[in-house]
C-alpha cells in the first residue's frame, strides 16, 4: 500500500527541518539501559534554545527487543525468551518486545513534546557508527535477508508504532539508522524485499505519518558500483529520501577543504540527485565535517552556514547535523573503537554550544523573518540525464557543480526514466558503447528537432548516428599519448581536454567553439538540428573534474564556461543576470507576483559583483544582505564569504 507523501518531510517554521541526531549526552547508545529522564530533559532544553526543531532518535534495537533464542537437543530452537522469562502472553510480549522500554520511549516522546521538539524515529537501528547491534538470539543470522530475522524485526516494528503512534511529537517513522550496513543483500530484490517488509509493517499499524528512507549511499540504476541498494527502489516504498552527505566519507568528495566551493555543494547536489532520480522529497539526514582534525569549529560553523542556505534554497528541505553532543567520555564500544565519533557535537561535552549551533540558531531566526512560510522550488531550465557505463555519482556532481556557477539551474533523471519536458537535455560524460539505449536517443532527437538544446561531452561512449547529428566526422579515436587542450574561439582561453580520449574531428556544417591546440580540429562546438541545437564538448569534464584534486580552485582553468554557453538556449532569460562562478543564484515564484532571489557565496572571499535586471524589473525588497547601486537596472551585489544575499525583484516581467 502506497500513500501520497505529505508536501514537507516535517512541519517547521519555514518549510525546513532544522535540527540534528540526538544521543543522550551521558550515555551515547546505552542512554535506554542507562535512564536518566532528566539528563534527556536538560539535553533537551538546551537543544532547543538553541534553535533546534526536530530531533533524530534511535530506539536501539537490542534494547527494545531483547529476546534470546533457547535451544535444545542438538542445538534445535525450542523457545524466544527474555533472558530466563518466558515472554509474557500479551501483544508486547508475544513480539519479544519490552515493556519497560516502551514506557522509557513515550516518556522521552513526552519530554520532547515539553520543548516543542519534534521527533524523527529510526526504528530498526541495528547499525550505528560502525557497531552492529542485534537482539541476542538473531546474533550471527543477516538482518537483511534472514527470515527469522526479519520476522521478529516486523514484530519488533509493528508493535513499536502501535505503541506510540499517539504521540504528538512523532513527525515520521524512519526505517531505521543505514540499515544497509547492518548485512549484505545479495540482490536488488533482497534489498526491495526488506525495504517493502519494513514500511508496510509501519504503514498498518500507522498509515497518517511519512516514512522516512534513512539511507545512505544509494545507487542511481544506471550505477555500475556493484552496491544492490538503489534510489528508486527507496523512492518507491517510502514518502522521503535521505542523504548522508558527509564529505569525509562520499565518493569524490575529498579533494578540497570542507568550506570549498566544490564541498560546500555537495551535500546540495546529492540530495537533488536523490530527489531528481527518486521522484520523492529528500533531505540531509546527517551532515557534518567529522570532527577537529578535519576542520576546526569555526570552518565548520563556515561550512554549515554556507549547506543551510544551499539546501534551503534548492528545495532540499532539511539540515541534520551528526550530532547533539561530543561522546569523549564514553568508553563502551563503538565509542572506544573509533576516535572519529567523539568531536561531532553541537555541544561539548560541558554543555556549552560550538559555533555550528550558533550558525544554526541564526537560520532559524531568519527563516522566521521572512514573509512567506515556505520558499517554493526554484526555476529550473536543464533536464542532467545519467547514463549507462559511467561512474554516475561522478557525472551528477560534475554537472552540478559547472552549472551552478554558470547560473543554469539542472534536475536530474536517468536514461531508464521517462524524459520529462524541458528546454534544455545534458548528457555528461558519455561512457561505453551501450549508453544510451536507442529509444530514449531517438526520443531526445526528436525533442531537439523540435526546439530543445541537447549538450553531449565525450568521454568513449558511442551513440547511434552522431556525425549526421553533431554535424562533424569523426576521423581517428585513440588513446590520448600526451595532455591535450581546446582553445576557446570566443577569447582564447585554454581549457585542459581532461580525461579525454584522442578525438580528431572535421566540421561538417557544425559552429566550431573551440580548436585543439595541437592539431585545430573541433572539440567544442554547436550544429542545427531542427528547430534546435546539439552542442558538443569532446571530453568528460563532469566525471574528469569531479575525482581531480584543485579542479574547482578560483585560479583553475574555467569550465564552467562550457556550461554558460548551453545556459545561453534558455528559452526564458534569468530576472537576474551575472558572471560570478564563486555564487550560486536561483530564483523562486512568489504566491503575491514577486520573485525571491537567493545568492550564496561559496567561496572565501567577499563578492561585489556587478548584475543585470530583465527589462522592467527592479529590487523589491531586501531580507539579508546588501544591494546597490545608482542604476536600478545593475544593481551591485554584496555578499561575504560563506555566507548569502535575499532580496524580491518585481515590476511588470517579474512571475
Amino acid at each position: 500500500m502506497k500513500t501520497t507523501p505529505s508536501p514537507l518531510p516535517l512541519q517547521t517554521p519555514g518549510g525546513f527541518s532544522l535540527g540534528c541526531n540526538y544521543w543522550a549526552s551521558h550515555a551515547g547508545t546505552a542512554m535506554w539501559r542507562d535512564w536518566r529522564p532528566d539528563v534527556i530533559e536538560s539535553d533537551f532544553a538546551i537543544l532547543a534554545a538553541n534553535g533546534v526543531q526536530l530531533l533524530r532518535v534511535f530506539p536501539l534495537w537490542p534494547d527494545f527487543q531483547p529476546i534470546t533464542l533457547l535451544r535444545g537437543g542438538g542445538g534445535c530452537p525450542v523457545e524466544m525468551r527474555f533472558g530466563e522469562a518466558p515472554l509474557p502472553f500479551d501483544a508486547t510480549g508475544q513480539a519479544g518486545v519490552s515493556a519497560e522500554m516502551l514506557a522509557r520511549f513515550n516518556t522521552f516522546c513526552a519530554l520532547a513534546e515539553r520543548h516543542g521538539l519534534q521527533l524523527l524515529v529510526g526504528i530498526v537501528t541495528g547499525w550505528m557508527s560502525g557497531r552492529l547491534f542485534v537482539p541476542p538470539a538473531l546474533e550471527g543470522l543477516n538482518p537483511i535477508t534472514d527470515p527469522l530475522s526479519l520476522s521478529w524485526q516486523i514484530k519488533y516494528v509493528r508493535t513499536l508504532v502501535e505503541n506510540a503512534r499517539h504521540q504528538p511529537a512523532i513527525a515520521a517513522w524512519d526505517l531505521g539508522n543505514e540499515c544497509n550496513c547492518m548485512g549484505p543483500a545479495p540482490s536488488r530484490a533482497a534489498a526491495c524485499l526488506w525495504t517493502a517488509s519494513i514500511s508496510n509493517a509501519i504503514r498498518a499499524a500507522d498509515p497518517a505519518r511519512p516514512i522516512v528512507s534513512g539511507m545512505h549511499s544509494l545507487s542511481a540504476p544506471v550505477g555500475n558500483s556493484g552496491n544492490v541498494w538503489f534510489i528508486d527502489d527507496q523512492a518507491e516504498w517510502t514518502d522521503i529520501l535521505t542523504t548522508h552527505p558527509y564529505p569525509y566519507w562520499t565518493r569524490h568528495t575529498r579533494n578540497d577543504a570542507v568550506d570549498a566551493l566544490r564541498t560546500t555543494l555537495h551535500a546540495t547536489a546529492e540530495t537533488r540527485f536523490y530527489a531528481g532520480i527518486g521522484g520523492k522529497p529528500c533531505f540531509a539526514e546527517e551532515i557534518g565535517t567529522m570532527g577537529p582534525m578535519v576542520a576546526s569549529d569555526e570552518v565548520s560553523a563556515r561550512f554549515a552556514r554556507t549547506n543551510l542556505f544551499s539546501l534551503w534554497a534548492n528545495d532540499c528541505r532539511g539540515f541534520l547535523w551528526w550530532c547533539a553532543h561530543d561522546q569523549t567520555e564514553l568508553a563502551h564500544a563503538p565509542y572506544d573503537w573509533s576516535g572519529v565519533e567523539s568531536e561531532l557535537g553541537l555541544l561539548r561535552i560541558d554543555g556549552t554550544p560550538k559555533p555550528v549551533l550558533r550558525e544554526m540558531n541564526a537560520f532559524r531566526d531568519f527563516l522566521r523573518s521572512l514573509p512567506f512560510a515556505l520558499l517554493p522550488p526554484r526555476r529550473a531550465e536543464a533536464v542532467c540525464i545519467l547514463t549507462k557505463g559511467q561512474d554516475d555519482w561522478a557525472a551528477a556532481f560534475g554537472s552540478f557543480v559547472l552549472a551552478k556557477q554558470a547560473k543554469l539551474e539542472l534536475e536530474f533523471r536517468h536514461i531508464q526514466q521517462a524524459i520529462p519536458e524541458a528546454p534544455i537535455y545534458l548528457l555528461p560524460s558519455l561512457a561505453g558503447p551501450d549508453c544510451v539505449p536507442r529509444r530514449q536517443w531517438l526520443e531526445l532527437l526528436a525533442r531537439v528537432r523540435a526546439g530543445a538544446t541537447l549538450y553531449l561531452s565525450l568521454g568513449d561512449g558511442i551513440v547511434p548516428h552522431f556525425n549526421e547529428i553533431a554535424g562533424v566526422e569523426l576521423l581517428t579515436r585513440a588513446t590520448a599519448n600526451s595532455p591535450l587542450s581546446v582553445t576557446l574561439a570566443e577569447d582564447g582561453a585554454v581549457l585542459p581536454l581532461c580525461g579525454a580520449c584522442d578525438l580528431v574531428f572535421s566540421a561538417r556544417g557544425a559552429e566550431v567553439l573551440g580548436t585543439r591546440g595541437d592539431n585545430g580540429s573541433p572539440a567544442f562546438w554547436r550544429h542545427r538540428l531542427g528547430l534546435g541545437q546539439v552542442i558538443v564538448f569532446a571530453a568528460p569534464i563532469e566525471s574528469s573534474l569531479t575525482t581531480a584534486p584543485g579542479a574547482f580552485h578560483p585560479d583553475a582553468p574555467a569550465y564552467w564556461r562550457v556550461y554558460a554557453e548551453i545556459a545561453r538556449a534558455r528559452p526564458v532569460p534569468r530576472f537576474l543576470e551575472m558572471e560570478a562562478p564563486a555564487l550560486a543564484v536561483t530564483e523562486h515564484p512568489l504566491s503575491d507576483g514577486r520573485t525571491a532571489v537567493v545568492v550564496i557565496n561559496h567561496s572565501a572571499t567577499a563578492q561585489t559583483v556587478a548584475t543585470r535586471l530583465a527589462e522592467g524589473i527592479g529590487v523589491n525588497q531586501i531580507w539579508r544582505g546588501t544591494v546597490r547601486g545608482e542604476t536600478p537596472s545593475q544593481p551591485i551585489l554584496e555578499v561575504p564569504p560563506h555566507d548569502a544575499l535575499v532580496f524580491a525583484l518585481a515590476g511588470d516581467g517579474a512571475i
